[in-house]
């Protein structure tokens, strides 16, 4: 995959904060939904206690949810030497989307069997680095705020235009320090 020119958003935050979500929307030749940059303190209830944190997303959505993840893959994507993917996380009981993310994994920094176990996209990446005992870092690098378009309107079942919230998040090994993931997360409105 090669590097795109962003889109326009609101103010010109580039795609180190957009990337790799911007990537799924240049293949599919959609225009990138108006994002901005916002500090974690300005992410909203209960938004804030969903993505401001250095938890992966699994565990903190399945918590909140009292349900397990379920991972539903959208797209799927490999170049430069790492392996895209587009995905819905969804709680397992009502089949509800509780997130929508776009991930760029580092497969050389993994051992054959998590390699194999990510690339046959059974479960999200968060409940992989558990089930593979991999430690490691998250760190947010950035929260969004993002107009809701006719795209994740549609995965949500958003009917109007809603602003919902979302992060920028850099998975690490703890122990390496080796780069595992980008991520672009977005949340539904709850």
């Amino acid at each position: 995959m090669s590097s795109a020119e962003s889109s326009a958003t609101e103010t010109a935050i580039g795609n180190d904060i957009t990337f790799p979500l911007d990537e799924f929307y240049r293949l599919a030749r959609r225009p990138l939904p108006p994002i901005r940059q916002i500090n974690g303190p300005d992410v909203p209830p209960p938004y804030q206690s969903l993505l401001v944190h250095e938890r992966d997303m699994t565990s903190t959505l399945g918590q909140f949810h009292g349900d397990e993840i379920e991972l539903k893959v959208l797209s799927l994507q490999n170049g430069d030497g790492a392996y895209y993917r587009e995905v819905l996380l969804m709680a397992k009981r009502d089949q509800r989307p509780v997130e929508y993310g776009a991930i760029r994994i580092c497969l050389e920094h993994f051992s054959a069997p998590a390699r194999d176990a990510i690339v046959s996209a059974s479960a999200p990446l968060g409940q992989l680095l558990h089930d593979h005992r991999i430690d490691y870092l998250s760190r947010p690098s950035g929260f969004l705020a993002i107009e809701c378009d006719d795209y994740i309107g549609g995965l949500f079942g958003c009917t109007n235009r809603p602003v919902l919230y979302g992060r920028r998040n850099t998975l690490y090994d703890a122990n390496s320090q080796l780069h595992l993931a980008e991520i672009v997360e977005i949340l539904p409105l709850n």
